[in-house]
């Protein structure tokens, strides 16, 4: 299996959280006046064939990851490989799916046998959703979300997080924030549920926003749709991309990957596609053979892992939930892991459960970061060479 070293990945959840964190959009039951919201797709998307019947070359692996203390694993979009090529980091919802009211480590640093050897953020996030390694071994995480009005009422220093993306030290010193804690916005001085980070080879920073546009149709007038682009030291480029359905546009913009050309891949999750660009914002092509994307990672030879844990009837009709592994350079797909068998469905339905972020190791072993009715760390074995 071809060997990796990169990551981003990221979330739906049960709930999907607007601006401020005020409001909460709970999974929706169908209308009876028509489909769920966030159901539609570009028109493009019906002349794709799914692909849902590829060899399968791994051996999957449940519950990865030991935390100290017996604590258990709650929910896990966040996960890369460290610069080393063996360790792994994740970011843990502090064993639930929030961290307001928690004093563990949601950032962990896991060894190749699954032992915690790092840990730090306690305190300092609400809901970590991506993250990224940059080429000096700092953790970039995007804490998606801020409290509810119910949460900062129950935990009152649950308020100024969220909305942000903030870069620690390998040893978990806070060197930089991105946004402004607690308040949705827009750039330079704010995001809005920003879902993810990937630093660049020359260490621009990109971050994409907003997790809850994928349950928006049509022309809402209230979605974003936005990726950003900062210096190294943080200060603010351009943004580019806007809400919609067409080339250059966003319906949930989830995970971002860099493959060996520096081009920047988008997992717009709400579209059910790939799209293409290079790192000025120009649109240069869009794939819907990868299913709905929830996390992407590109390693160092292009080899391609996009991992959906949301198809189902409705947001993504016709393909399955699972992990398809293929190239970057040519868009074609080699191989396909089925989703998890569990009595509950993750993402908003469909059949069995399958990971969000994921990110992979040097020896080519695949990593999962599960949301949902399966929690915790999956790790894929390659079994079989290409």
């Amino acid at each position: 299996m071809p060997q990796s070293v990169r990551t981003v990945a990221c979330s739906l959840c049960a709930a999907a959280i607007v601006a401020a964190g005020a409001v909460h959009l709970a999974a929706q039951p169908a209308a009876p006046q028509g489909p769920p919201r966030g159901a539609s797709a570009p028109p493009e998307h019906a002349k794709v064939t799914p692909i849902n019947h590829l060899p399968n070359p791994y051996e999957t692996v449940r519950n990865f990851g030991t935390l100290p203390d017996g604590r258990k694993w709650g929910s896990v979009s966040a996960v890369a490989v460290d610069i080393d090529g063996k360790h792994i980091w994740a970011g843990d919802r502090c064993g639930a799916n929030v961290c307001a009211g928690s004093d563990v480590n949601p950032i962990v640093k896991l060894d190749p046998t699954g032992k915690v050897v790092a840990s730090f953020g306690a305190g300092l996030i609400m809901w970590p959703h991506g993250i990224d390694v940059d080429k000096q071994g700092n953790v970039w995480v995007v804490d998606a979300r801020s409290a509810t009005p119910a949460e900062i009422a129950k935990f009152p220093n649950a308020a100024g997080k969220g909305h942000t993306v903030l870069k620690f030290s390998p040893q978990g010193k806070l060197l930089l924030t991105l946004g402004t804690p607690g308040t949705a916005g827009a750039p330079p001085k704010a995001f809005t549920e920003p879902n993810d980070v990937a630093i660049a080879p020359d260490g621009s920073i990109f971050v994409a926003e907003a997790h809850n546009d994928q349950f928006m149709d049509q022309n809402a007038p209230q979605g974003v749709g936005r990726i950003s682009k900062f210096k190294a030291d943080g200060t603010f480029i351009k943004s580019f991309g806007k809400y919609g359905y067409g080339p250059g546009e966003f319906r949930g913009a989830h995970a971002l990957a860099f493959d060996s050309k520096g081009r920047l891949f988008v997992a717009d999750r709400g579209n059910r596609r790939i799209q293409i660009f290079d790192q000025e914002g120009k649109h240069l092509d869009t794939w819907y053979q990868f299913s709905r994307i929830s996390g992407l990672h590109i390693a160092a030879d292009d080899t391609l892992y996009a991992i959906d844990s949301e198809s189902d009837d409705n947001y993504n009709p016709g393909w399955r939930k699972g992990l398809r592994v293929g190239s970057a350079r040519t868009g074609e797909v080699w191989y396909f892991v089925p989703e998890h068998v569990s009595k509950q469905a993750s993402g908003m339905g469909g059949v069995g459960s399958m990971g969000e972020g994921v990110t992979v190791d040097a020896a080519g072993n695949v990593y999962a970061g599960e949301v949902g009715p399966i929690q915790g760390m999956t790790k894929f074995i390659p079994r079989l060479k290409r």
